[in-house]
């Protein structure tokens, strides 16, 4: 990830019903368009969308630096809880684990910075579940932004029928 202006995107969706996690990342050089957004999106919150950093403990944001924006208006205080609570603290683990296992090397870390966009029903109510399905997301749009993931190949087959959890095509 030398290349300043390189930019790297990733989506995965993990689990079911109320809990399950959509993240969708950026990944990139502090020094390039990623940085840019990345300050850019923290220094203009908007109504129910309050873009924070991810932290593995308070005082400790996990590396690279992680925007967590949410996709979800906080709809209740139940919902704020498992949003800056369950689902933060998954996104964090899940950059964590990237980094820990390779994914994301530790020289990258250190100049990148990542925005997540992270999806967190209104209906969830399992925290547990929560947590384990972002951070398992996290992860794995991680791994499909390093790797260029999806082939076209996936992608064209794809095309015929799509679907997802909302809505599948006839």
């Amino acid at each position: 990830m030398a290349d300043p202006s390189a930019v790297f995107i990733g989506e995965s969706f993990v689990g079911d019903g109320a809990e399950a996690a959509h993240v969708n990342v950026v990944l990139g050089n502090r020094a390039g368009p990623v940085g840019t957004a990345w300050a850019t999106a923290l220094a203009t919150p908007s109504a129910g969308h309050t873009p924070f950093v991810a932290v593995l403990r308070p005082g400790i944001p996990v590396r690279p630096l992680t925007l967590f924006v949410n996709k979800a208006a906080i709809a209740s205080d139940e919902h704020g809880t498992l949003t800056w609570g369950a689902a933060q603290a998954g996104v964090a683990g899940g950059v964590a684990d990237a980094v820990a296992d390779g994914i994301v090397a530790a020289e990258a870390a250190a100049q990148s910075v990542l925005i997540a966009a992270v999806w967190v029903n209104p209906d969830a109510r399992d925290a547990d579940l929560v947590y384990t399905n972002n951070r398992a997301a996290t992860k794995g749009a991680l791994q499909a932004a390093v790797s260029a993931q999806p082939d076209l190949d996936a992608v064209e087959q794809a095309r015929q029928r799509p679907f997802n959890p909302y809505f599948q095509a006839p």
